[in-house]
């Protein structure tokens, strides 16, 4: 079963994006190891050399760290990098919920009243 992708983006980028989104979960933990190119290949439905490209991208990073005598690629361990990879991805995600709020014409005062509504109930 491959990954759906948005056609208004790169799809190495996605890729790149997806495993920053696992990385930041704990999906794949600090100085666990990638996936390798093959398995993400086979499992997103796309070329090899994309993948090789999106963890060019984590490599440059630093996110992402090959180890030649140990076979793959592991995720950095470093917990500043870490939690500055969290800290992005939650502004991120908070811009673009702020963004669609605006975007359905909610004003500020009215977006912060629906999350503490949601707060209360979870």
């Amino acid at each position: 079963m491959s990954w759906k992708f948005d056609d208004g983006t790169p799809i190495y980028l996605q890729i790149a994006e997806r495993i920053r989104e696992q990385i930041a979960s704990g999906e794949i933990s600090p100085g666990g190891k990638v996936p390798t190119v093959r398995e993400i290949a086979e499992l997103a439905g796309v070329n090899p050399n994309t993948v090789q490209r999106a963890l060019a991208e984590l490599e440059a990073s630093a996110l992402v760290a090959a180890e030649r005598g140990n076979g793959g690629r592991f995720v950095s361990d470093n917990p500043d990098l870490l939690a500055k990879l969290k800290h992005d991805m939650a502004r991120t995600a908070t811009g673009d919920f702020l963004a669609k709020m605006r975007k359905l014409g909610f004003e500020k005062a009215k977006t912060v009243g629906y999350l503490n509504e949601y707060k209360e109930e979870s």
